[in-house]
């Protein structure tokens, strides 16, 4: 016979738990990588116009030969001057909320939603530098495996067939250096922001994995791609700023390799969290993230030598 015997203290409805846990689970976000290598435009604030323009100067033409003869005037050249501008906008969200849920709620929910925005800011500010990192001339598409095509007019023409593998990011590094003479980022290196699919391509390949056997073997333990033919690799899972399902049958991962100088920002505003005035007598209540700003690769129109700065790793 059981010794307890129990009884309800309500004969019908729903029993309810209204203990609430005091510790709150943030859901997690993506990394945002771009924003590092965006530098505002000195000088360019408030009350000085939606633009700022950039002045640009390009190559002086090198003779095939520089020889003088006497009583010939020395040869004059010419120097050729271009500008861009930067456009700024605004740009913001915002998330509402009552007096009431602050007074009956069990955790600090004006704290949690500033937390939230400024998680939003940090994502949307990093797609705004990509876009522009991605909008400049030059494609580079991996049409096979030990195939590179190079796009000049700013549209990838092909489809990718490959993933980013050892012998594309050869022929990119090639192309940067010794086509396009790009300024190193720093030091004698180029960088390189990868999708995560990409990065896969490329830590799978036989020819990394040999090199890395006897010269990091830690690399793959690390999940590091390391420093391959003076370019350092960056991993970025922020989906909005880099696609990992580009190609034929989603194959490849999007990137972008740069020198020095490839994007600017324009800056009137500092994007900035800002509390909603009071409504309503104060029930209605709220907080945004507002700024004024813009993003431009510096020569986006070009794909001239000693001007393009950054190859696009995409396709059609």
């Amino acid at each position: 016979m059981s010794q307890h015997s129990w009884s309800f203290d309500a004969p019908t409805g729903v029993y309810k738990n209204h203990k609430m846990s005091s510790s709150i689970r943030m859901a997690a976000i993506a990394e945002a990588k771009f924003m590092q290598f965006v530098k505002p435009e000195p000088g360019y604030g408030k009350k000085m116009g939606e633009s700022v323009t950039i002045t640009r100067v390009s190559n002086v033409t090198v003779p095939t030969s520089a020889a003088l003869t006497e009583n010939v005037r020395i040869p004059e050249d010419t120097i050729s001057l271009s500008t861009q501008a930067v456009t700024v906008g605004e740009y913001g969200r915002s998330i509402p909320f009552t007096s009431l849920a602050l007074d009956l709620g069990s955790f600090d929910l004006e704290n949690t939603i500033q937390r939230k925005l400024r998680d939003q800011l940090k994502l949307s500010l990093d797609a705004s530098a990509a876009d522009a990192f991605s909008s400049g001339k030059i494609k580079a598409i991996p049409e096979a495996i030990s195939t590179t095509t190079f796009d000049t007019d700013g549209t990838a023409s092909t489809a990718a067939a490959s993933n980013l593998n050892m012998y594309h990011v050869e022929s990119i590094r090639d192309y940067l250096f010794s086509t396009l003479n790009v300024d190193p980022y720093s030091g004698d290196d180029y960088m390189c922001i990868l999708s995560t699919k990409a990065k896969r391509g490329l830590v799978r390949d036989p020819q990394w994995i040999d090199w890395k056997k006897y010269t990091d073997p830690s690399a793959k333990y690390n999940g590091e791609i390391g420093r391959i033919e003076n370019i350092r690799f960056i991993e970025c899972n922020n989906t909005a700023s880099l696609s990992g399902s580009l190609g034929t049958g989603s194959v490849l991962g999007e990137a972008v390799f740069f020198g020095a100088d490839p994007v600017v920002m324009g800056v009137v505003q500092d994007p900035e969290l800002r509390a909603k005035e009071s409504e309503d007598y104060g029930r209605s209540k709220g907080v945004a993230w507002y700024g004024i700003y813009g993003f431009e690769q510096i020569w986006d129109d070009s794909a001239n030598a000693g001007e393009a700065r950054v190859v696009h790793v995409t396709s059609s």
